[in-house]
């Protein structure tokens, strides 16, 4: 009788997708957990398999949620509709791309962020924009726009050095080699400086800083008239041939970079905008941005403050001389607490060279709008991410 009963009500569930199981020697309390006693004598514990685990769990998305008081807005989760907050220096490296094609919002998020960045923290922040496009923003914020240009008359001295450099750099050395990029790009041969002329620069720079050195006055800051007046007197005749490169930069047409600094660079907020240099200038004030950067970055390290270095067009310094110091900047950024994003249009030009390629695999933060369809499955590759994705 029994057996049929059981048979009859397991067949009923059955009908309605439910199993029943008998609890054998266990009828007692069975009968006693199913009265509305509250009182449960019976844990039934399953084991269910991950497929059947899967129903129960709603979670589709994969949330990008960082907390803490640094962290900044980046967009919407597309799936979940809820905040993206990242705070780049949590990341394993901060060092960021920007990347769409023509048209996709670059810029704009570039701008977004850099605002963001000005009112949430107290970061730094260092511009170098090609295409006159971050001015508005950065006087409305009460920055500093440094205009770069044959007929502006405002200054940077590319000569200026900065003593607190760590205590393991020379700050002469790093110097040193700077004007040797920046000599490079002048004499703008083929097979670039050749050993001879290196040795000649070198010991100009040394006697062209010797007195402001021994007396750190900023009236004695020397400029590159100087390092030109001082190749001059150099007995060998390749620093007659680097002077004469030379000399178009400092008494030529090109004599922008030939004066002390007059602008204010130690504002919170810096763009530079070279948006009128010619050709011939572009690399050479792109240089000479980058080396402001780097003297802002060490006075910030010793104040234990943060620099933002923001690059549009990151495409225009990955050519020649220029990319070994873009590579530089994303390689050794970090330990001077220097936050770099390049904004640029296709991937295509990050992987040109195993050196530049440096820049986008030690990229941890990278935001990517819309893509041309070549460089989607080169990103889809490179970033280990689904095609869907």
């Amino acid at each position: 009788q029994l057996a049929n009963n059981v048979f009859q009500a397991s067949s009923i569930a059955q009908k309605h997708n439910c199993q029943l199981t008998r609890l054998d020697f266990q009828q007692e309390e069975g009968l006693m957990s199913s009265l509305p006693l509250g009182y449960n004598q019976i844990e039934i514990q399953r084991g269910l398999t991950t497929s059947s685990v899967a129903i129960f769990v709603p979670f589709t998305t994969q949330e990008l949620f960082q907390d803490g008081k640094e962290a900044l807005y980046y967009g919407l989760n597309a799936l979940s509709n809820n905040l993206i907050m990242v705070d780049r220096k949590l990341l394993k490296n901060p060092n960021g791309l920007i990347l769409g094609t023509p048209g996709s919002g670059k810029s704009f998020s570039a701008k977004r962020e850099i605002s963001n960045v000005f009112l949430v923290t107290n970061d730094d922040v260092l511009i170098c924009d090609p295409e006159d496009e971050y001015a508005p923003l950065v006087i409305r914020l009460g920055g500093q726009v440094v205009k770069i240009s044959p007929t502006s008359n405002q200054y940077v001295n590319p000569m200026d050095i900065n003593l607190n450099y760590s205590d393991d750099d020379n700050p002469l050395a790093l110097k040193a080699d700077f004007i040797l990029s920046l000599c490079d790009i002048v004499v703008g041969s083929k097979d670039g400086l050749q050993p001879v002329e290196k040795t000649v620069i070198d010991r100009a720079v040394r006697n062209v800083y010797r007195p402001y050195l021994a007396d750190p006055d900023p009236e004695k800051m020397p400029i590159l008239q100087d390092l030109y007046d001082e190749l001059l007197r150099q007995p060998e005749p390749e620093a007659k041939r680097v002077a004469a490169a030379l000399e178009l930069y400092v008494t030529g047409s090109l004599n922008v970079f030939n004066h002390r600094t007059n602008v204010e660079l130690t504002n919170r907020l810096v763009c530079f905008n070279i948006k009128e240099l010619g050709k011939q200038l572009k690399q050479l004030g792109m240089l000479v941005i980058q080396d402001q950067v780097w003297n802002r970055v060490t006075v910030n390290r010793a104040a234990g403050k943060t620099t933002r270095y923001y690059c549009d067009e990151f495409h225009l310094l990955l050519k020649g001389e220029l990319a070994s110091w873009s590579v530089e900047i994303w390689k050794r950024f970090r330990k001077w607490g220097g936050i770099p994003t390049g904004i640029t249009q296709n991937i295509k030009d990050l992987l040109a060279s195993r050196e530049i390629e440096n820049i986008f695999e030690n990229s941890d933060f990278i935001y990517m709008l819309n893509q041309a369809s070549g460089d989607r499955q080169i990103l889809a590759k490179q970033l280990n991410i689904s095609p869907h994705q």
